[in-house]
């Protein structure tokens, strides 16, 4: 099992939907939380990508040169990049990082977000183009010198000068819940990512992207992303879940149901229905211990875990059961959570022998 946290890159704090404690993404508190991760042995971290972050790739490449070991799952973007360049600079910071590169193709969901970095293609044409474009840079990073002319790309003579640490190239990691998206992640993906759901409806989705890579002759490995708040009591962690969205009022909820219903994005959608609108926790709870509240003020994963160490951790072996090897987890406030985490579960994770 893989534990990775979560960069906040958009900003932190103790309460969602609220700037009340608000905590301004500097330089000095990423640094302190990938001091923390680094130490506390987490396997990695997500830089997230969107209108309101800063960017990953530089963002990420300072913070490598603080780390020893922790590994950077920062977003490739195809449509709003080459892939030519997108490889060189992928190649660049995996020798620079001794091989602690992992990537997170993200082919955005938001079309009035993809409009502002002069991107008009529908849902559809944007995993054309991610396909067209993972096609070039898969090839460029094994060493290949490219031509392309496809729908949408096109390259002539396309390499980097020296292939990566990691062969063939760092890990893939993709997420999409559309019949498009699934394609695409069945033929490039070497992770593919969900959001959380019960465990049960995550097996059968693992189970179709298994049948989905072997028509492609390939394997794929699974991951997700999922919030967590661990108190040493089920009652305090539950305790935490409230205070967490105490601030989130009517108002709020409405604005983020507005801009969601904009969206194109399947899995979007889907963590978006969760809640339903509820503060309340017998609706918000939507398997035991999967807790929908943080969707109600966050755009992205929207479910959190919450219980005590023991409780969790059997959650977490039951999505291992289901298929899951990776877990991308985070929690409010990021810092102190994480060093909560990695203190109450960690033992358990090393102790509990997984679920066969």
């Amino acid at each position: 099992m893989k534990i990775f946290w979560f960069f906040p890159t958009a900003g932190d704090g103790q309460y969602l939907g609220t700037r009340a404690g608000e905590r301004k993404a500097d330089i000095s508190y990423l640094k302190q939380i990938a001091s923390a991760l680094d130490n506390l042995g987490y396997e990695g971290a997500l830089l997230p990508t969107g209108a309101n972050c800063e960017d990953s790739w530089v963002t990420a490449s300072y913070l490598a040169s603080v780390t020893n070991r922790l590994k950077f799952l920062i977003a490739l973007r195809p449509g709003l990049m080459s892939p030519t360049l997108s490889a060189r600079m992928s190649a660049t910071f995996d020798h620079l990082s001794n091989g602690r590169l992992l990537l997170n193709v993200v082919t955005g969901g938001d079309p009035k977000e993809q409009a502002g970095f002069g991107s008009y293609h529908n849902h559809d044409e944007r995993y054309e183009v991610t396909d067209e474009f993972l096609d070039i840079w898969r090839k460029v990073m094994e060493g290949q010198h490219v031509n392309h002319k496809g729908k949408h790309l096109e390259v002539t003579g396309a390499y980097i000068p020296e292939p990566p640490v990691q062969k063939p190239y760092p890990p893939l990691y993709f997420g999409g819940s559309s019949p498009a998206g699934k394609e695409v992640g069945a033929k490039h993906a070497d992770v593919y990512l969900l959001w959380g759901q019960p465990p049960g409806q995550i097996k059968e989705k693992i189970d179709e992207m298994k049948q989905r890579a072997a028509a492609e002759g390939r394997e794929l490995t699974f991951g997700i992303r999922l919030h967590a708040i661990v108190r040493e009591t089920e009652e305090e962690a539950w305790e935490a879940a409230e205070r967490l969205i105490s601030r989130v009022d009517d108002a709020t909820i409405k604005a983020f149901e507005e801009r969601h219903a904009a969206f194109d994005s399947t899995a979007q959608k889907t963590q978006s229905s969760l809640h339903g609108g509820s503060r309340l926790r017998e609706n918000l709870e939507i398997s035991p211990n999967l807790w929908a509240g943080v969707g109600l003020a966050r755009e992205g994963a929207g479910t959190a875990l919450v219980g005590s160490p023991d409780i969790v951790t059997e959650r977490l072996r039951e999505y291992e059961a289901a298929g899951v090897d990776t877990f991308i987890l985070s929690g409010y406030p990021h810092l102190e959570e994480a060093y909560t985490f990695a203190e109450l579960v960690f033992p358990k994770l090393k102790k509990q022998p997984a679920i066969r």
